[in-house]
This record gives structure tokens, sequence and C-alpha cells, in this order.
């Protein structure tokens, strides 16, 4: 499981927008979303640089 702070995610559209990018690459992934601390967790078989790279190409580049 990986754990990313998305400090641009602040409403659902983003929750959605966050959803949808990881299910495009992973459609078994598991996608949690949490909108008060600004951090999505994902559950995949497909590498933390990989979910980082899909996070950032739909707009919400994880915190360093």
């Amino acid at each position: 499981m990986h754990e990313f702070k998305l400090p641009d995610m602040s409403c659902g559209h983003c929750r959605a927008a966050v959803t949808e990018a990881v299910k495009e690459v992973d459609e078994h992934a598991a996608v949690n979303v949490d909108l008060a601390q600004k951090t999505v967790t994902v559950e995949s078989g497909l590498s933390r640089e990989r979910l980082a790279g899909v996070l950032s190409e739909a707009g919400y580049p994880p915190a360093s």
C-alpha cells in the first residue's frame, strides 16, 4: 500500500479525478481519498514511482 500527500486536492472533483486516474492504469486498485488530510492511499501492484507519475499527470503531484 502506498500513501501520498496531495496538497492540491481540495474537493469532490479532486477525489474523483485522483480515483479515475489511478483506476485507468490499474482497474483493480483500491483507492482511498481523505480530503481533510489531503492524502490518498492506493493498494496496487504498480510501483510507488509509477503511481506518483500518474497522480502528477492528473494534476495532483505528490508532496516530497
